[in-house]
């Protein structure tokens, strides 16, 4: 053996996929193999991200079409550069896990190593996307027509083509939105990552393990232990039935529509600050790193205007001008939105036969409203009655700086749903955050194009 000829072997460190869910778990529920089979082929493995997804296949499969379109199909950019900007999209999150992904999918197209050692070493024309970068990753809703204007004005030097900034901008949303994914469901690095591997011998303090937490969700078999986790899914229940009930009954004017937006806009919801500056494997990668979000709305400021989903829409604009620029991507994209907002299993952690739709309608809705998105027929009370405190502290700290997640916000909401429910909830703020950035964006386009 190689370890008995004096040679180091290194040892995984992480004993699955995830910090937050037991691995044993994920190979138990994942019931498609052909899923695992289909990305080992494409990808030449099965990577965390897609051991985790597989609990919900029908939009793995979606999400792995999407990506071979965005980083191998023909299109305006080559291959090397499209994941260069994923991975200045990933280290705006300090996603070192994404940022290694690409980084070797940069360097296995040609890349130059010498672009991963700094930004400077990139090129002008890819360096001029930090400001729309930055922008897209934390207040999308700033995206003017001016900041397309610069890019892509004939005078700018370098120019983008319309074409080819349209890739660009759905290459970084996408890695944007796959860090809150990253950060959300606790993927741990992959073995050949930094941090994904260690020389020293296992001993008692560094064997990985993951202590029985009071506030673990449900064994996926739907067995619990009765509490105040199960009272509370007794609650929503209720609730989701009262609520159906109540918007049959009482019809609400427009003025108190606007204004149930405005105090959920408003609302203070906090998030942990845990992690500062970006780790120094990234720190080179990041251009003013102190630029975060804020909050949409924050209170007692001039605030930017809400963006009325009946005046921008996906439906009705964005979709046509992404396949209008990027030929079958605004399909790809459409079809992934279509298929996270018809996902459902009828079920609430113990119940089944249960119609979720007002539940996920609701968290779609918060992280539109959390980036400053209101729909004009939808009533905002709903989300208060639906949505608990601790599940909004989750869903916004992910949605807006996704590396603040921790295990202690992954377990403290939906105490008693099973693990499988809460990827489901990951995979909605990760795709109502994609599309919320691509809205602002899009606009930004359409404007400068009019």
């Amino acid at each position: 053996m190689t370890s008995e000829q004096g040679v180091e072997v290194p040892r995984a460190l992480s004993s699955g996929p995830s910090t937050f869910i037991p691995a044993k778990l994920i190979l138990k529920e994942v019931s498609h193999q052909d899923i695992l089979i289909e990305s080992f082929l494409s990808l030449g493995r099965v990577d965390h991200i897609t051991m985790v997804m597989a609990l919900h296949s029908d939009y793995l499969s979606c999400l792995l079409k999407t990506q071979h379109a965005l980083f191998e199909l023909d299109g305006p950019l080559p291959r090397h550069w499209r994941h260069y900007i994923a991975i200045m999209a990933a280290a705006r999150h300090h996603c070192s896990y994404l940022v290694q992904q690409h980084s070797a999918g940069f360097l296995d197209a040609g890349g130059e190593e010498s672009w991963l050692n700094s930004l400077e070493h990139a090129p002008t024309k890819l360096r001029s996307l930090q400001t729309l970068n930055k922008l897209l990753a934390h207040r999308p809703w700033l995206i003017t027509q001016q900041h397309i204007q610069e890019l892509v004005f004939p005078g700018a030097d370098p120019r983008w083509s319309l074409a080819e900034l349209i890739h660009a901008v759905i290459l970084m949303a996408h890695a944007h939105s796959l860090c809150s994914f990253v950060w959300g469901c606790g993927i741990n690095p992959e073995p050949d990552h930094t941090g994904g591997y260690t020389f020293r011998p296992p001993s008692p303090t560094h064997l990985p393990h993951s202590p029985h937490s009071p506030h673990s969700p449900a064994h996926e078999d739907g067995r619990q232990e009765l509490g105040d986790g199960a009272m509370e899914v007794e609650v929503l229940m209720k609730r989701m039935v009262e609520l159906q009930q109540q918007q049959e009954e009482e019809e609400c004017t427009q003025e108190e529509m606007v204004t149930r937006f405005e105090r959920e806009r408003s609302e203070s919801i906090p998030t942990a600050l845990v992690r500062g500056t970006p780790p120094d494997l990234l720190l080179h990668l990041v251009e003013d790193p102190e630029f975060r979000y804020e909050d949409f709305a924050p209170r007692g400021e001039q605030s930017p205007p809400t963006m009325r989903a009946q005046d921008y829409s996906w439906e009705d604009h964005g979709f046509s001008l992404v396949n209008r620029l990027l030929p079958d991507m605004g399909q790809l994209l459409d079809e992934k939105f279509q298929v996270v907002s018809d996902l459902t299993y009828h079920r609430i952690a113990m119940h089944e036969g249960v119609d979720t739709h007002t539940l996920r309608k609701a968290l779609w809705n918060y992280i539109h409203c959390l980036y400053g998105i209101r729909y004009d027929d939808y009533d905002y009370a709903s989300v208060n009655v639906l949505l608990e405190r601790s599940l909004k502290v989750f869903v916004k700290t992910m949605a807006c700086h996704p590396e603040q997640t921790t295990a202690r916000i992954y377990n403290a909401f939906w105490r008693h749903f099973r693990h499988s429910e809460k990827v489901h909830a990951n995979l909605i703020v990760m795709e109502a955050r994609l599309q919320a950035a691509l809205l602002y964006t899009l606009r930004a386009i359409t404007h400068y194009m009019r």
